[in-house]
């Protein structure tokens, strides 16, 4: 590995031309490519194996009419202070709010508020159900302008007038600059680590560039894969940042190469042959992890997993190829000013920097600072044993948003069920009776408020019930509900003659947090017992693969307890603005597992490969960990700060599900990279000494040789590379 890495990079240093227009005609291809794609298509949500969408697809094939996957408004009115829309002249007013909400654009039908008992018993508040023919992700800026123009004459009319459901437009605030947020810290944090423009200028460049080139080819891909346009959304935030952080190891190995006298070819040689090989495994247990997430079987999930994972192959290529490449063009100059002209220096020489000063801390004092570390992150992760897992529904809306002021009308008029009803589908050949029956069992179940009449379709072998529930869509007792309605069912389908099913919103977001449950445990063993292997193969070694494992899980445990304190509890929310605590998504444990776990190991590679190279050259296991953190503690220090800002900058999205997944990342990675790699691993290391390195014989021979650390390497080179007095400078160029 390390020997074919090396001439790879000796090789992109020489052909740097070459190499450079590659990667830049490639990227022009693949952009054009993608301006002249189709449009991606919208989202689609599915749920292989399900109820809910095994009963969405019965209603599309058989009751096309229902709009069973269309969007949905719930337009709630309220009469003026005094009066009622019972009254003739306001109930004049809400029939032309109802006729004007029929006429918007794909539109397939209003509920009349008065034809279908939706009017409050006070007579006070009302709401009419808008129908689209189309999901809320194909609804055009029309039928959104369509449906504000509608409501908004009426509240003119005196009426207060709120919106809910998938079908109304949320407010959008921010729209690319996370990204742009990420990139200027980045390049402060890159400059102040190297001290030169040039150095600091490539790995933000390269990165861009794959992230260019990895969502592009979504795009361009996008009408012949399904892929919408939202599953860009993981690529760019995982693909930004490990692209840094892969250009940023290479360039700081060649810098360190150049110190020590080498030229620039040799110096590019050897920084992809060790840092690089640190690089590919490090983003092989990204890529399993983010490919792992297919085994949930969820579609979106699983597209989004693949493209970002495509993302990081990219980025990793990128980083062997491109930057030699780049270093060709810079020689020197990557360097800081003062240093360009300086003498050789051998490693390890000179005045011990802050890694150094760090880890023989640690090694003084191993058990007190494994102590501190994992107590503090055990008590960080105390609120995650609270954790309460669902959606977002419209309750969890801002106070001041429509959504939120609809669902808070309908609750206090209506009851909390009437923001997420169920849908109960029965198909038989005689449908309408089927249902009057089921109806009937129904009405007698603990925690139903109320079934409407039945919907039978054309051919009568269909019907839809709508089912209310006492409580409101994300409280427990519905979910109760739910299971005991889908017991139940068994019978009246025999009873029957029919097949019984509960889908709906409700439904649906139910089953998708048991589908995330019971793959959580396959996925973990899945992504750490592939990630252990790799690791053991770039290790050689077993303590130190499960030092790394359990390291994650505490990283993630404690991330996820900050979660649960902010988004779900409501600590700082007004400073990471979070607007209405409420559960967490049901997404966030296994997406925190999978994308975390991959980024942890980025640094444990990284860090630990330099002490394994110290190791076998000779080192005694506590100098070991002096040389890693030497070579390796500012630029892993570096690396993390960059990811954090990266998914920092996320936090001020708008989007609810980006805001979480931007705190989650950034609070793991700085429990992962400062606390856990940082003072964990040197602490157990200095514990364990020679022991970290065991492997038992069978398995040594067993497992192939991949020379990550490149031993092969540097003994090849060792014999015919001149001694540091002999070495030249290149001259510096420009």
């Amino acid at each position: 590995m390390a020997t074919f890495l090396y001439k790879l990079g000796r090789l992109s240093f020489r052909r740097r031309r070459y190499v450079a227009l590659l990667w830049v005609l490639l990227l022009g291809g693949i952009g054009f490519a993608s301006s002249a794609a189709p449009a991606p298509p919208a989202d689609t949500f599915s749920m292989p194996g399900t109820e809910s969408q095994k009963a969405f697809d019965l209603l599309e094939q058989k009751f096309p009419a229902a709009s069973a996957e269309g969007a949905t408004a719930r337009v709630v009115i309220r009469a003026p202070q005094g009066e009622k829309l019972t009254d003739p002249a306001q109930k004049t007013e809400v029939e032309q709010l109802v006729k004007a909400l029929g006429a918007g654009p794909q539109v397939a039908s209003v509920a009349d508020p008065f034809k279908a008992n939706a009017v409050s018993k006070d007579g006070t508040t009302a709401y009419a159900s808008v129908s689209y023919k189309v999901p809320g992700t194909e609804l055009t800026d029309a039928a959104h302008d369509a449906l504000t123009k509608a409501t908004d004459e009426a509240r003119a009319d005196g009426f207060t007038v709120e919106s809910g459901g998938d079908a109304v437009q949320a407010e959008q605030e921010m729209g690319g600059s996370a990204e742009m947020i990420g990139i200027a810290v980045s390049a402060v944090v890159l400059l102040i680590t190297f001290g030169s423009l040039v150095a600091a200028g490539m790995p933000l460049l390269t990165a861009i560039i794959g992230v260019g080139i990895g969502v592009s080819g979504i795009a361009a891909l996008g009408s012949v894969l399904n892929l919408s346009g939202t599953t860009s959304t993981l690529a760019m935030m995982i693909g930004l940042a490990v692209g840094i952080d892969y250009a940023l190891f290479i360039v700081s190995r060649y810098r360190a190469e150049l110190a020590e006298g080498r030229k620039g070819e040799e110096a590019a040689g050897r920084a992809v042959g060790t840092a690089g090989s640190a690089v590919v495994f490090a983003g092989l247990t990204v890529i399993v992890a983010l490919a792992g997430l297919a085994v949930v079987n969820i579609p979106i999930l699983t597209k989004m997993g693949l493209a970002a994972a495509a993302t990081v192959a990219i980025a990793v290529l990128i980083a062997l190829t491109m930057i030699p490449a780049l270093l060709g063009f810079a020689g020197r100059k990557v360097l800081r000013r003062k240093d360009r002209k300086a003498p050789a220096q051998a490693a390890g020489e000179g005045k011990p920097n802050l890694g150094t000063r760090w880890s023989r801390f640690v090694l003084r004092r191993p058990l007190a600072v494994l102590l501190v570390a994992v107590l503090g992150l055990g008590a960080v992760a105390v609120p995650a044993a609270s954790l309460e897992l669902g959606l977002p529904d419209e309750g969890s809306s801002a106070p001041d948003s429509t959504q939120r002021k609809a669902y808070d009308m309908l609750s206090e008029s209506f009851g909390a069920g009437f923001n997420g009803p169920l849908m109960v589908t029965v198909d038989g050949n005689d449908a309408a009776a089927a249902a009057k029956t089921v109806s009937t069992s129904l009405g007698k179940v603990e925690g139903v408020a109320a079934v409407t009449p039945a919907q039978v379709n054309e051919a009568g072998d269909t019907a839809i019930l709508t089912v209310v529930p006492t409580t409101g869509p994300s409280d427990h007792a519905t979910e109760e509900l739910v299971r005991t309605i889908r017991a139940d069912a068994g019978d009246w389908s025999a009873e029957t003659s029919s097949e019984v099913l509960v889908t709906g919103q409700t439904a649906m977001t139910i089953d998708f947090s048991q589908t995330l449950d019971d793959a959580l445990v396959p996925y973990l063993l899945l992504v750490v017992g592939l990630a252990f292997v790799l690791l053991m193969l770039v290790f050689r070694s077993v303590l130190v693969p499960l030092k790394a494992a359990l390291g994650f899980l505490l990283s993630v445990a404690a991330a996820l307890g900050a979660v649960v304190a902010v988004f779900q509890w409501g600590w700082l929310a007004d400073i990471v603005g979070v607007d209405q605590p409420g559960p967490i998504m049901s997404m966030m444990p296994i997406f925190m597992i999978g994308v975390v776990f991959g980024l942890a190991m980025d640094y444990e590679v990284f860090l630990v490969t330099r002490m394994r190279e110290a190791y076998v050259h000779g080192a005694r296991p506590g100098q070991a960990v002096v040389t890693g953190f030497r070579h390796g503690g500012r630029v892993v220090g570096a690396a993390a700060i960059i990811m954090i800002s990266v998914f920092s900058g996320f936090i001020l999205e708008n989007d609810d599900m980006i805001k979480m997944m931007g705190f989650g990342l950034a609070v793991a990675v700085l429990f992962d990279a400062f606390v856990v790699r940082m003072a964990i691993v040197p602490a157990v290391m200095a514990l364990l000494g020679r022991s970290a390195w065991w492997l038992p014989k069978w398995l040594d021979r067993l497992l192939p040789n991949v020379d990550v650390e490149g031993e092969k390497l540097h003994r090849d080179l060792a014999a015919a590379e001149p001694a540091p007095e002999e070495r030249e400078f290149e001259p510096v160029r420009g």
